[in-house]
């Protein structure tokens, strides 16, 4: 409760600029409570007190910028540097050691999934810069979770108004289950969308492949 009331204060105060400035910290790993933050934006835009788009827009710029930084933090001074100062960053070692075994299993997934895995998401952009992840790659996988991401428990907020804060524990709890779920969909609907083409590209090569 003190930490809404906190969160309530900041957006009477600065408006549209927290989402932008905290969820640009929280990504450098600093205490921000990003995913309620954005909740109650939300809510704020079903008030009317807020407009969605542009909270969209700073949410999203924030948690890329955010990324960046610690993705070129990463790729410029190693891991050494962050073993050795990432207390500083609040960079806890048991979280990093979890987010490197994450990363080996799930390989580039990992950026877009750990946005919904608490005390991930403040790694995977050091972890990428670390282990020397191509940009291009790293900003496919980073850009579209972020968006995901964003939109997802902005809306919270703005769809379900003066219930936001109870679907938002529904929705943390089960955050990985319900991106897991989307994504199926989203693939079968893709592949419902373009298996004409799918077939024709497999029966074309499977005639080459007879000759």
């Amino acid at each position: 409760m003190e930490v809404l009331q906190w969160i309530e204060g900041l957006f009477e105060n600065y408006g549209y600029w927290v989402l932008f400035v905290g969820l640009l910290l929280e990504f450098i790993a600093l205490p921000f409570p990003g995913e309620t933050s954005m909740a109650y934006a939300g809510y704020l835009a079903y008030a009317g007190s807020l407009s969605f788009w542009p909270l969209i827009v700073l949410a999203f710029l924030g948690t890329t910028i955010g990324m960046n930084i610690t993705y070129w933090i990463g790729r410029r001074v190693g891991l050494p540097f962050i073993e050795r100062y990432g207390k500083w960053l609040l960079l806890k070692p048991d979280k990093f050691a979890l987010t490197q075994r994450w990363f080996v299993k799930y390989g580039y997934m990992l950026i877009f999934v750990g946005y919904f895995i608490p005390g991930v998401r403040h790694f995977t952009g050091y972890f990428s810069g670390i282990t020397a992840v191509p940009f291009r790659k790293f900003a496919l996988y980073a850009y579209s979770g972020a968006m995901f991401w964003v939109i997802l428990f902005i809306s919270l907020g703005k769809v379900f108004g003066p219930q936001w804060d109870t679907v938002f524990l529904l929705a943390e709890r089960y955050a990985i289950r319900i991106v897991i779920t989307i994504a199926m969909v989203g693939g079968i609907l893709l592949l419902l969308k373009y298996r004409k083409a799918l077939f024709q590209i497999f029966s074309s090569s499977s005639k080459k492949d007879i000759r």
